[in-house]
Formats: C-alpha cells, sequence, structure tokens
C-alpha cells in the first residue's frame, strides 16, 4: 500500500456548503438532491461547523412517513437554525494530512467526515466512504 499519500488526492473538491444564514428547508434540500451525509457550514470561505443529515433528523420528523411529514418538518426547520443544530466542535485536516492520519482520526471518534482547509479557506471534505473507496482501489491494484 503507498506510504504518505495526501488527502487531497481522494478528497471532494468540489463541496456543497451551507451559509450560516440559510435554512434547515435548504440543508434537506441539498442532503437530498446531493444524496451526501454531511455539508460543511461556512462564513464567507472559513468552516464554522459541520451538519450532518443525523443531526438534522435529531429535530425532524423525517421519520413519519404520511402527509403531513413536510408540513410538520417545515415548522420543526423553521424552530431552528443552523448553528443551533450543526457540530462546532469538528476537527479539521489540511490538504497534506495524510490518507493513513485522516484514517486513524476517524476511526477513533464518533464522526464520519473531516472538513479539509488550507489557511483557513475550506477545500475539501474527506468522509469514511472517500477512505473506503481508496481502501478498495488498493486492494484492486494488488490482485
Amino acid at each position: 500500500m503507498k506510504q504518505n499519500v495526501p488527502v487531497s488526492t481522494i478528497m471532494t473538491k468540489n463541496i456543497i456548503k451551507l451559509n450560516l444564514s440559510d435554512d434547515l428547508t435548504k440543508a434537506e434540500s441539498l442532503f437530498k438532491a446531493n444524496k451526501i451525509r454531511h455539508i460543511p457550514v461556512v462564513s464567507e470561505y472559513k468552516i464554522v461547523g459541520l451538519l450532518s443529515y443525523t443531526d438534522l433528523l435529531r429535530v425532524s420528523y423525517a421519520e413519519l412517513v404520511d402527509d403531513e411529514t413536510e408540513k410538520v418538518d417545515s415548522i420543526v426547520f423553521n424552530m431552528f437554525a443552523i448553528n443551533q443544530v450543526m457540530v462546532k466542535d469538528i476537527v479539521v485536516i489540511s490538504s497534506e494530512t495524510t490518507i493513513k492520519e485522516a484514517a486513524e482520526i476517524l476511526s477513533k471518534n464518533e464522526f464520519h467526515a473531516l472538513p479539509v482547509c488550507d489557511n483557513d479557506a475550506l477545500v475539501g471534505i474527506v468522509t469514511t466512504t472517500d477512505l473506503i473507496k481508496y481502501l478498495l482501489d488498493q486492494y484492486t491494484e494488488v490482485l
């Protein structure tokens, strides 16, 4: 397996992000439209938090499957601001952090995404899915 490969080689660079002024309805729409589970929250270009789909589900009734779900979600989402739901105390890595270091961080913690920042600017995001795909590629190369 390759050693010292930076996360910049596997991170998602086309980042879908939210601003603090956005609402949770927009967040839900982005999660569903893009089939993602984590969205960095920024103030200008600086990351201030991370919103996961799980965070959103905690404040919604998204598990209900009836005609009232959208109406209830809309009401609940309007009761909270993004900064009330997002995780603020996040671990951030740089684009030069190795894939191994990122894997170690994710394996020791209870989260599944690492925002990637260089000089305080958000440049990417690495998820457990990115790491699994990388591992599968490495496994395929060996065969």
